[in-house]
C-alpha cells in the first residue's frame, strides 16, 4: 500500500466527459490502445469534467508564456482491465531486458520485477478504496510540443522505469543540455501546477487532480488535510 492510499475518497459523482482533443496535440495512435489494451467502449482520452476544464486553463497558460506551444496527450482514462494490462506487459518487458521470460521465473523473481514495476505503475486493484489513480478519470500524463510541431525534448520518455523519469533528475547538472532539460519540465509543471494539477513524484509526466495522490501531496505541500473527491470511475 502506497502513502496516498491512505485518503478518504468522498466521491463526488463528477461525470466522466471526452477532452476536446483539437485544443492539444495528441499521441497517435494511442500507445496503449497499440498495444491491445482492452478498452472495450471505454475512451483513452475521458476525463472527469473539472479536470478537463483545469487541463484546458493549463494550455491557455503556456500558450501564454510560450506562444505555439501544446499540451500533448499522451494517456488519460484507463479502466483497471487496462491497468492490469499494462502492469503484465511493463512485468513482461523488464523480464525479457534481462533475458527471461516472467512466466517462468520462480515466484521470488516476478515479485522483485513486480517490486521495480509498481514504484511507476498502480497496482490495478479493484478495491474502492484504493483506486489507481488513472481509473478514477483524474489523472492523465502528457508533454509537450514546440510552435513547430515538434516534441519537446524532457530528457527521457514517457513511462521509462529509471531514475532520469524523476522530475528534477536533471536539476543540479551544470551541463547546458540537461539544463536545458530541466527548464523545459519545469515548463510544464508550471502550467500545470497553476491550474491546480499536482505532479506525481517519481514521473515528470504524470498530473492529477482530485484523486487520493492529489490529495495527499496537497496536504503534504499545505499541512492541512485533504481528501479525494475522484474515486474509481469505472460505473460512471
Amino acid at each position: 500500500m502506497k502513502p496516498y492510499q491512505s485518503i478518504v475518497i468522498q466521491e463526488c459523482g463528477e461525470p466522466m466527459v471526452q477532452l476536446p482533443l483539437v485544443q492539444f496535440a495528441i499521441v497517435t495512435p494511442h500507445p496503449y490502445e497499440e498495444l491491445g489494451a482492452p478498452y472495450g467502449d471505454r475512451s483513452p482520452y475521458w476525463l472527469r469534467i473539472s479536470v478537463v476544464e483545469a487541463l484546458i486553463q493549463a494550455q491557455n497558460y503556456l500558450q501564454a508564456v510560450q506562444p505555439g506551444w501544446y499540451i500533448q496527450i499522451f494517456d488519460a482514462y484507463r479502466p483497471i482491465p487496462v491497468q492490469q494490462f499494462m502492469v503484465d506487459y511493463t512485468a513482461c518487458e523488464l523480464a525479457q531486458q534481462r533475458g527471461q521470460i516472467f512466466e517462468q521465473l520462480p515466484p521470488t523473481e516476478q515479485n522483485d520485477i513486480l517490486t521495480q514495476v509498481y514504484q511507476f505503475w498502480a497496482a490495478p486493484s479493484l478495491n474502492s478504496n484504493t483506486p489507481p489513480p488513472h481509473s478514477t478519470g483524474a489523472a492523465i500524463d502528457i508533454t509537450l510540443v514546440d510552435a513547430d510541431g515538434q516534441p519537446v525534448d524532457m530528457g527521457s520518455p514517457i513511462d521509462e522505469l529509471s531514475a532520469r523519469s524523476h522530475p528534477d533528475y536533471f536539476q543540479k547538472s551544470s551541463e547546458p543540455k540537461n539544463q536545458r532539460l530541466h527548464a523545459h519540465r519545469c515548463q510544464l509543471r508550471q502550467a500545470l501546477k497553476q491550474a491546480g494539477f499536482q505532479q506525481h513524484p517519481n514521473e515528470w509526466w504524470h498530473f492529477s487532480k482530485g484523486d487520493q495522490l492529489w490529495a495527499w501531496l496537497v496536504t503534504q505541500d499545505s499541512g492541512e488535510h485533504c481528501y479525494a473527491y475522484y474515486g474509481n470511475a469505472e460505473h460512471l
